[in-house]
């Protein structure tokens, strides 16, 4: 349903007069929103020349620039952002919390390079420069086995508590191993996932926008849910149901991107006992159904804790999947899981297999950098910091949104330890323009901007204070700017109703886009995936 609706969303391109005034604020705040538009697009053309020369050398090659420009923001904000605001995306050398870019401007680094970066950038320096030295007399000997692969499975099947290992390139073929693996012992074909949940973009794991096939065996269920548990006690043909313990920040929701704030309606928190309770229950209806609890810890796996999110919740998986961090600094992904669901071949049927391998498997590089990884956090002091991460982790948050509110500006944040989601506490058209004040205040964001803030363990209470000031100043300019302008009486609901309406008169009656005059929001990707509710 989501793919339909995405193709009926006509193109809408805001002008300059909407861009700055598409919910109709008074004559003195759009004059206050385009000069501090016009201030943050001369700061970000005098601080990066050769970032934004280097980009448009590769923009029309590089198919991945063109799309994360383009979903930075809201569709009909895109085209002027485009064309004004462009960021860069360069960068040459890291040193303890902060990036450096090719122009030679520090930030500090709330990206995470997307999951991997849980220690430190010189944690992963550290395991990179180990594994080259473990296998450079070797180079890229593919098929037999680099030594340190005996160590690296014995670890991760304490650390995992199941016994039998597969490595592979990426998180996303880790998860498809697990789901065929899954359907091959079970016999039975349907997988189940949660609605908004990220497993690769594989499509069976991905229905819905962004992906073009039909995922006819996948069931996308609601978290957290009674129907849920219903579902799975009744049905005989579910082989497997996939869990992405980052959901608990924002069951039911997308991964936060500022690309689907044209409200500001963005809902976030975290309930560590009551998704605990969920697992057990999850759990305790697939042992009885017989049916593959997989727990897809490609993000979350060795930050929440050593052991993951089965540790960090108290629920054991059937099969789990690692990635990101594991490799050392280096790409990879890992199953683990039990050894009867492990195999790939029936003792009793010799031609029944189920097959899979990737060259660069268990490649002699990757293997020495996990290992070097798997040895550096087997210590007391990283045992320390996970211990007290929880607690590390909420006072900051709390410090951070204790600073925002004495500020008096509508933004606040929730975590996941150490994953952070911005929210915003007052209807907006332009809570997407956050992520542009956050880097003018040299604070470096992901391409999905506020929505996900992703910080290392490492980060010292001198460090974060210094984060948090930057912060909160980012805030203030932006209010200062008038982008935080409110009318007192609109809501998020009636945006996002009047930019639907907007958008069918725009469709059924044919206006140029740039005519289109909208006073509230909502966009493509902001269709949320509805919960099938399979008979």
């Amino acid at each position: 349903m989501s793919r339909r609706l995405a193709r009926l969303v006509p193109a809408v391109s805001y002008d300059e007069e909407r861009f700055f005034n598409c919910d109709n604020a008074p004559d003195d705040i759009v004059a206050r929103r385009r000069a501090g538009f016009d201030r943050l697009a001369r700061a970000f053309r005098e601080r990066l020349p050769e970032g934004r020369a280097l980009k448009a050398r590769i923009a029309s090659h590089i198919s991945d620039v063109q799309f994360t420009d383009r979903y930075r923001v809201p569709f009909p904000f895109s085209r002027y952002v485009r064309e004004r605001l462009d960021v860069g995306a360069f960068v040459t050398a890291t040193d303890g919390q902060t990036t450096t870019d090719v122009d030679g401007n520090q930030a500090e680094d709330l990206t995470g390079s997307y999951g991997v970066n849980v220690f430190g950038y010189e944690f992963y320096k550290d395991c990179l420069a180990q594994a080259h030295a473990d296998t450079k007399s070797l180079g890229p000997v593919l098929g037999p086995y680099h030594p340190s692969i005996v160590d690296n499975v014995e670890r991760l099947a304490t650390i995992s508590g199941l016994p039998e290992i597969s490595f592979h390139m990426s998180g996303t073929e880790a998860v498809m191993q697990a789901v065929r693996l899954a359907r091959y012992h079970t016999g039975r074909r349907r997988l189940v996932r949660f609605c908004g949940a990220y497993h690769g973009w594989n499509g069976e794991v991905a229905p819905g926008v962004g992906n073009p096939s039909h995922a006819r065996d996948t069931f996308t269920l609601e978290d957290m849910s009674e129907a849920t548990l219903s579902v799975l006690r009744h049905r005989k043909d579910i082989a497997c149901v996939l869990v992405n313990p980052l959901q608990a920040l924002h069951p039911n929701s997308s991964a936060p991107s500022d690309s689907m704030l044209i409200s500001s309606a963005r809902a976030v928190r975290f309930d560590r006992e009551a998704y605990t309770r969920w697992l057990q229950r999850l759990r305790q209806v697939c042992t009885e159904r017989n049916i593959v609890l997989i727990f897809d810890e490609i993000f979350v796996g060795f930050r929440l804790a050593k052991g993951g999110a089965q540790e960090y919740f108290g629920v054991q998986a059937d099969m789990v999947t690692y990635g990101k961090t594991l490799g050392g600094g280096l790409p990879v992904g890992v199953l683990c899981g039990r050894a009867d669901l492990m195999r790939r071949f029936r003792e009793d049927q010799p031609t029944n297999v189920c097959f899979a391998r990737g060259t660069f498997n268990s490649h002699p590089m990757v293997m020495a950098a996990m290992n070097a990884f798997l040895h550096r956090i087997d210590n007391s002091e990283t045992d320390a910091l996970y211990a007290s991460q929880d607690d590390t982790w909420n006072r900051r948050a709390a410090e951070l949104n204790d600073a925002l509110l004495d500020a008096n500006v509508p933004i606040r944040v929730a975590n996941l330890t150490s994953i952070w989601t911005v929210y915003y506490t007052q209807p907006s058209r332009y809570a997407w323009m956050f992520q542009y004040y956050l880097r003018e205040q040299g604070l470096a964001v992901s391409w999905i901007g506020s929505g996900r803030l992703i910080f290392s363990l490492d980060c010292s209470d001198t460090a974060f204070a210094n984060i948090r000031d930057r912060f909160v100043a980012a805030a203030t300019t932006m209010q200062a700017d008038g982008f935080w302008w409110h009318d007192g009486m609109t809501t998020n609901r009636a945006i996002r109703r009047g930019f639907m309406r907007e958008l069918l008169e725009r469709k059924f009656k044919g206006q140029p886009a740039q005519d289109v005059k909208l006073e509230s929001a909502g966009s493509e990707s902001s269709v949320r995936q509805q919960p099938a509710r399979p008979a």
